[in-house]
């Protein structure tokens, strides 16, 4: 069963090719974390939030990630930080097109 850890925070920016050239990265270094399966990343100019929705193997990968995710925040200044591990249901995920094998 993958797991799913939603992430949400509060961020001036930047915001969109911005954002993907100042975080790049980073986005590489997600690649390489253990149990990682993919992510999609969320951004709000409107309201100055971003995050993003990953996918991992295990519950405890998850897990572990949210905390480094957490520690790396503090450092850029964003410490209120909402995470949630959700399980997934596989079978509907896979009837509605989720990319879930």
């Amino acid at each position: 069963m993958a797991y799913v850890l939603q992430v949400d925070f509060n961020m001036n920016g930047p915001f969109g090719d911005e954002m993907a050239a100042a975080f790049s990265d980073l986005a590489k270094s997600i690649n390489e974390e253990e149990g990682f399966i993919w992510k999609i990343w969320t951004e709000s100019p409107e309201t100055n939030e971003a995050g993003g929705i990953y996918i991992f193997e295990t519950k405890e990968t998850a897990e572990t990630y949210m905390d480094i995710h957490a520690k790396r925040l503090a450092g850029f200044g964003i410490t209120d930080v909402n995470a949630k591990i959700f399980a997934i249901n596989s079978k509907l995920t896979e009837m509605t097109k989720g990319p879930i094998k």
